[in-house]
């Protein structure tokens, strides 16, 4: 009870602040009648994919009343809440849960920390005799895909080193010096892609150049020897030009074949059926014997 009364009297002569600032402890004053709440603010920064526990108090469950976690993250905001009573809610639904430690004390779970989990925390631990809240802003170490290659240019030769994808941003050195420049592109998700180039000149061997990379993620630095890319072969860039010369070959073929065989049925449809001419026996067998008669009387 004692503590409580200390901590109201500072969170007083603090009132003029507002909202939460770097220091440790903040005050947010939700009302001038009621007293103000008082934030422990907290920084954290979790690894990609690695198992996050967020504790709100160091309160068992045998003292503990109820416990909220307010999460806002960059798409969404969510809540979940546990009572001593046993009732719970979870809005989030993406894998995040309230557990109980081997001592009894409340924890947030998260799974397979990833950049969507990257926001505020707030929790609230209410417990027999007083209540603490918990400002915890979470971020991400992600760590960035290396590669490095030697291009020409012109006249010249470039080493490029490039670190894709990390959080926070790498440094790049490289073992020899030089006029070498930096560009970072900043990524929709929060992520920093790093490149750094330098112009070999003509004196120094490339063969003795290395990229030095080095991320908070990883425990020891990256190193890397570039190496000249080489031009694709004239094999590769005839492969599918032939291809696409061949289909387009064959769709010509079955197009003509198609006109060919339209054309002749619209002929025979065209042209009427003809019967061959049958002779009239009656008729000649007159004229026949007639002559027949004639011919016999000259005789």
């Amino acid at each position: 009870m004692w503590i409580y009364i200390v901590i109201t009297l500072l969170s007083e002569g603090w009132s003029l602040a507002q909202g939460y600032t770097n220091s440790n402890t903040s005050v947010i004053s939700n009302s001038t009648s009621s007293p103000p709440k008082v934030y422990v603010y907290r920084k954290a920064v979790y690894n990609l994919g690695s198992v996050v526990e967020l504790q709100c108090s160091n309160w068992t469950l045998i003292k503990t009343m109820f416990v909220i976690w307010n999460i806002e993250l960059k798409h969404k905001k969510c809540r979940i809440s546990l009572s001593d009573d046993g009732q719970s809610f979870n809005s989030c639904k993406d894998g995040k849960s309230l557990r109980n430690n081997s001592i009894g004390q409340s924890y947030l779970h998260i799974p397979n920390f990833s950049a969507s989990d990257v926001g505020v925390y707030k929790c609230e631990s209410v417990y027999t005799g007083g209540n603490e809240n918990y400002i915890t802003e979470v971020d991400v170490t992600a760590p960035p895909d290396v590669s490095a290659w030697l291009e020409r240019r012109s006249n010249k030769m470039v080493a490029v080193c490039r670190a894709e994808r990390g959080k926070p941003a790498v440094t790049i050195s490289w073992s020899l010096a030089g006029n070498d420049s930096v560009t970072q592109q900043q990524d929709p998700d929060g992520s920093v892609t790093v490149e750094s180039q330098l112009e070999i000149p003509e004196h120094m061997d490339p063969e003795n150049l290395t990229c030095i990379v080095r991320h908070q993620f990883w425990d020891q630095e990256k190193t890397l020897v570039p190496k000249l890319k080489e031009a694709p072969s004239m094999l590769w860039i005839l492969i599918p030009v032939i291809g696409v010369i061949f289909l387009l070959l064959a769709g010509f073929a079955v197009i003509a074949l198609k006109k060919v065989i339209i054309h002749r049925q619209c002929e025979e449809a065209d042209t009427p059926s003809k019967s061959p001419p049958t002779e009239d026996v009656e008729e000649v067998e007159p004229y026949a014997s007639y002559v027949q008669r004639v011919n016999s009387i000259y005789n």
